[in-house]
C-alpha cells in the first residue's frame, strides 16, 4: 500500500510538474512575443520623431517635413507587411526566421542613425521627392526590418499551438501600447534629457536587443506544437474583393485625417516632436481600444461615438468656414474629432477582420490603406488644392466609416439617399438665393445652418447623416474656394499663403496660417488711394522695435553698409532702407518670393529697395555659403506662428555672427503666442559674452487696426555704446539663467519655452 501510495504520489508530482511546465511555457510564450512586439514598436515610434527632428533644419523647420515623413513611414510599413506576408506564405518558420534575422542584421549597417551621405542642400523645387530619398537612404532598411515584426510575430504565434493562438490579434494591442509609450516618452523624457547623438546610440542598443528577442521567439517556436488542423483549414478561406476594399478604405480615411490634423497644429504652434506625437498618440490609442473583442449586449459606446462624431463634425465645418475660433478651442476640436473618427473607423476594420490564417493579408491591406491616405493628404492635396480643402472632404468621408454605413454597404446608402434628397435640395436653393442677393459670405452661412439642422435631424440614421455630412463637406469646399478667390490662395511645400484685402478696403494682407506677414496700405482713412513710397505696417511699422534696430545701429556706428534679413514676407522691412545701403533677403519659400516681387501685389521691394537681392534657400545654408558681411542681421523667419527652432541654436548663432562685421547687430523677431524665447536667446548670448536687450511693444490704445501690431524683438551686442543707446530708447537687458542648458542642434527643449510663456501669462493675469 505504501508503494502504491508512493507511486500515486510520484505520478501526481510528475503530472503537476508537466502541467506547471506547460503553463510556464504558455505564459512565457505570450510574454516573450508581447515583449518583443512592444520593443519593436518602441523603436519604430521613437525613430520617427528622432530622425525627423534631425532632418527638420535642412528644410527651414516647415511642418511639411513631418507630413512627408509620415508618408515614408507608412510606405515602409506597407513594404514590411508585404514582406511578412510573403515569409509566412512561402517559407517554413525556420527558413522565415533565418531570412528575417539576416534582414535585421543588414539594418545594422545603417547604425547609428544619421544623415545619409550625398544629400546636400535641398533643391529649389521637388523638395518632397528629395526628402523621401533622404529618409529611404538614411533609415529605410532598419525601419523596414522593424515594421515587419508586428504581423510576422503574430503569424508565428498563430502557428505556435498556444491556447490563444487561434485569435492572435490581441498581440497587436501590445504593439500599439509600445508605440503609444514611445510617443509619450520621446517629448517628455527622451528629448529633454538626451541629445540627438545620445538618442541614436541608445536606439542602436535597442535595435540589437530587438534582434536577439526575435531570435528567441524563433527558437521557442521550433519547439512548439505543429499547426493545428483547424488553422490549416482556414487557409482555404478567401477574402472577397469587397472586404479587401473595405479594409483599405476604412484605414485610408483616419490616416489622411492624421496627417491633415498634424499639419494644421504644427503650422500654428511649432514643428516639434511634442506637437507631432499628440495626434499620432491619439491615433494609436484608437487602435488599442478598437482591437479587442466586442462586449455582449447593446453597443452603447458606438452610439456615444456616433453622436460625438456628428456634433464634432458640424462644429468643425463651422470652424473651417468662419475661422473665428480661438486656437485652443480649435485644437481641442481637431484632436477630439481625429480620435473619434479614427476609433470608429478602426472598430469597423476590426469587425471585418479575417481568421488568423489571413492575418498578414489583413495587415497588408490596412497598411496599404494607411499609406494611400497619407499620400493623399501629404503629397497629392498640396498640388490639387490651393487651400487646405482636403480637411472638410476628409471629415465628410469619415462619416462613411460609421458602422451603420459599412454594415449595409453602398446599396443601403443609395436607398437612404432618396429620403435626404428634399432637405438637401432645399438647403442648396436657399443658399443660392442668399448668395445671389448678398454674396458668398451670406450664402455660406445660410447653407451651413440648413445643412447642420438637417444633419441634426438625421443623426440616428447612419446612411442619411453620412450623406448630409458629405453635402456639407462639398459645400464647404466649393463656397470656401469662391470666397478665397476674391484674394488668392498660394500653396507650396512650406504652407498656404493667402493674399486678400481687409474688410475696410484699406490694406492688402499676406497671411500664413494665423499670422499676418505683411500689410500694404491701399487707401487712407478717408478712402483716398495711397500713392508714393509705401509705409510699413503691422510688426514692421515705424517706431516699432524692428525699426529701432536700424536706428540704434545708425546712431552708434553711422551709415549701415549692408543689411541681411532672414524671412521676406511681403517685403515690408525693405521700406526701412536708406540710400546707399545694400539689402539682402533670405527666403526659403519660392511662392513668398514671387508674391513679394510682384509689384501688382506688394510694392515694398519695387518702391523702397529695387536693387535688393533675394536669395532662395534655408537661411543657415545660404548664410554659411556667403563671404560678404553685413552690419545688421534681422531674423524674422516665423512660419505662421511656428518657431524656427533650428535658427535659435548655438550653431545658428555662430553662423549669424560669422556673417556680421565687427560692429554688427543681431536681432530676432520673437513675437509668439505659445513660446517665450527671450530666456532661450539670453542663455545663448551669455555663452558668447553678449548682452541681450528686449523690447516688448504692447498694444496701442486706441486700436489702429493693421497699421501697427504689438511685437517682441531682442537684440544681441557686446558694444557698451549699443547697450546704452538701446536702453535710452526703451529697451531692457534680459538677465540670463545660467542653469538652463543652451539650445543646440543636438538639444532643444520646447517644453521649457512653452512653460515660460504660461508663467508670463499667469503673472500678467495677476
Amino acid at each position: 500500500m505504501a508503494f502504491i501510495g508512493a507511486s500515486r504520489g510520484a505520478a501526481q508530482g510528475r503530472s503537476a510538474s508537466a502541467l506547471a511546465a506547460r503553463l510556464g511555457f504558455r505564459i512565457g510564450l505570450v510574454g516573450l512575443f508581447s515583449g518583443t512586439l512592444l520593443l519593436a514598436a518602441l523603436l519604430l515610434f521613437s525613430l520617427q520623431p528622432m530622425f525627423t527632428k534631425r532632418v527638420l533644419p535642412i528644410l527651414g523647420g516647415t511642418p511639411a517635413v513631418w507630413s512627408v515623413a509620415m508618408v515614408v513611414f507608412q510606405a515602409l510599413l506597407l513594404a514590411g507587411y508585404a514582406y511578412a506576408h510573403a515569409l509566412t506564405r512561402w517559407l517554413q518558420p525556420r527558413a522565415a526566421l533565418a531570412t528575417h534575422v539576416l534582414v535585421l542584421l543588414a539594418g545594422v549597417v545603417f547604425l547609428p542613425v544619421g544623415m545619409a551621405k550625398g544629400f546636400g542642400a535641398p533643391p529649389a523645387e521637388g523638395e518632397a521627392l528629395w526628402l523621401i530619398g533622404l529618409f529611404l537612404a538614411s533609415i529605410g532598411l532598419p525601419f523596414f526590418a522593424l515594421s515587419a515584426s508586428a504581423p510576422l510575430l503574430q503569424a508565428w504565434f498563430a502557428r505556435s499551438g498556444d491556447a490563444r493562438s487561434a485569435d492572435p490579434y490581441f498581440l497587436y494591442r501590445a504593439s500599439n501600447i509600445g508605440s503609444f509609450a514611445a510617443l509619450l516618452a520621446y517629448p517628455l523624457l527622451i528629448e529633454p534629457l538626451l541629445g540627438l547623438d545620445a538618442q541614436a546610440r541608445l536606439w542602436s542598443l535597442g535595435y540589437a536587443a530587438m534582434t536577439c528577442a526575435v531570435v528567441a521567439c524563433g527558437l521557442r517556436l521550433r519547439n512548439a506544437a505543429p499547426v493545428a488542423a483547424p488553422v490549416e483549414a482556414e487557409l482555404t478561406v478567401e477574402a472577397s474583393p469587397r472586404r479587401r476594399l473595405a479594409w483599405i478604405g476604412l484605414s485610408a480615411v483616419p490616416s489622411a485625417l492624421l496627417v491633415a490634423a498634424t499639419a494644421h497644429i504644427s503650422t500654428d504652434v511649432a514643428a516639434i516632436p511634442l506637437i507631432w506625437v499628440v495626434p499620432l498618440a491619439l491615433y494609436l490609442v484608437s487602435f488599442i481600444l478598437a482591437f479587442r473583442p466586442a462586449q455582449p449586449g447593446p453597443d452603447r459606446t458606438g452610439r456615444l461615438l456616433s453622436g460625438l462624431q456628428i456634433a464634432g463634425t458640424g462644429c468643425a465645418f463651422a470652424v473651417v468656414v468662419f475661422k473665428q475660433t480661438p486656437f485652443l478651442l480649435d485644437l481641442g476640436l481637431t484632436l477630439g474629432l481625429l480620435f473619434v473618427n479614427a476609433l470608429m473607423a478602426h472598430r469597423a476594420v476590426y469587425a471585418l477582420r479575417p481568421p488568423a490564417a489571413r492575418l498578414t493579408e489583413f495587415y497588408l491591406c490596412t497598411s496599404f490603406g494607411g499609406m494611400c491616405g497619407g499620400i493623399f493628404a501629404a503629397l497629392v492635396a498640396p498640388h490639387l488644392f490651393s487651400g487646405v480643402y482636403e480637411y472638410p472632404l476628409l471629415l465628410a468621408a469619415a462619416l462613411l466609416c460609421r458602422p451603420g454605413v459599412t454594415a449595409g454597404g453602398l446599396p443601403a446608402v443609395l436607398r437612404e439617399a432618396r429620403r435626404s434628397a428634399v432637405p438637401l435640395i432645399g438647403a442648396f436653393l436657399a443658399a443660392l438665393l442668399a448668395l445671389v442677393a448678398r454674396g458668398p459670405q451670406l450664402g455660406i452661412e445660410v447653407l451651413m445652418v440648413c445643412l447642420v439642422l438637417t444633419l441634426a435631424a438625421d443623426w440616428r440614421s447612419p446612411a442619411r447623416a453620412s450623406l448630409v455630412g458629405i453635402a456639407i463637406g462639398v459645400a464647404c469646399l466649393a463656397l470656401q474656394a469662391a470666397v478665397m478667390a476674391e484674394g488668392g490662395n498660394h500653396r507650396s511645400f512650406f504652407g498656404v499663403h493667402r493674399v486678400y484685402t481687409s474688410p475696410d478696403g484699406q490694406f492688402r494682407l499676406l497671411v500664413h496660417g494665423t499670422t499676418i506677414h505683411g500689410a500694404m496700405r491701399l487707401r487712407d482713412d478717408e478712402g483716398r488711394a495711397s500713392t508714393g513710397r509705401p509705409v510699413p505696417a503691422t510688426y514692421f511699422a515705424p517706431g516699432g522695435p524692428l525699426s529701432d534696430v536700424f536706428e540704434i545701429s545708425r546712431r552708434v556706428n553711422g551709415a549701415i553698409p549692408a543689411v541681411s534679413v532672414v524671412g521676406l514676407g511681403a517685403g515690408s522691412l525693405a521700406c526701412h532702407a536708406r540710400v546707399g545701403e545694400a539689402w539682402t533677403f533670405y527666403e526659403i519659400d519660392p511662392v513668398v518670393i514671387r508674391l513679394a516681387q510682384d509689384a501688382n501685389t506688394f510694392h515694398f521691394l519695387s518702391e523702397c529697395a529695387p536693387d535688393a537681392r533675394v536669395v532662395q534657400g534655408d537661411a543657415r545654408l545660404t548664410l554659411s555659403g556667403r563671404t560678404e558681411q553685413a552690419r545688421v542681421l534681422v531674423v524674422d523667419a516665423f512660419s505662421s506662428d511656428a518657431i524656427p527652432i533650428h535658427l535659435l541654436t548655438r550653431e545658428a548663432l555662430a553662423i549669424d555672427f560669422a556673417h556680421l562685421d565687427a560692429q554688427g547687430l543681431l536681432a530676432f523677431h520673437i513675437s509668439n503666442r505659445d513660446f517665450s524665447l527671450s530666456h532661450v536667446l539670453a542663455r545663448l548670448a551669455a555663452e558668447r559674452d553678449l548682452t541681450l536687450l528686449q523690447r516688448l511693444d504692447p498694444p496701442r490704445q486706441p486700436s489702429v487696426g493693421f497699421a501697427h501690431s504689438p511685437s517682441e524683438v531682442v537684440l544681441m551686442s557686446r558694444d557698451p555704446a549699443v547697450v546704452r543707446e538701446a536702453k535710452a530708447m526703451g529697451w531692457r537687458a534680459v538677465t540670463p539663467d545660467l542653469s538652463r542648458r543652451p539650445w543646440s542642434d543636438d538639444y532643444a527643449n520646447a517644453l521649457e519655452a512653452m512653460r515660460d510663456r504660461w508663467r508670463e501669462l499667469l503673472t500678467s493675469a495677476r
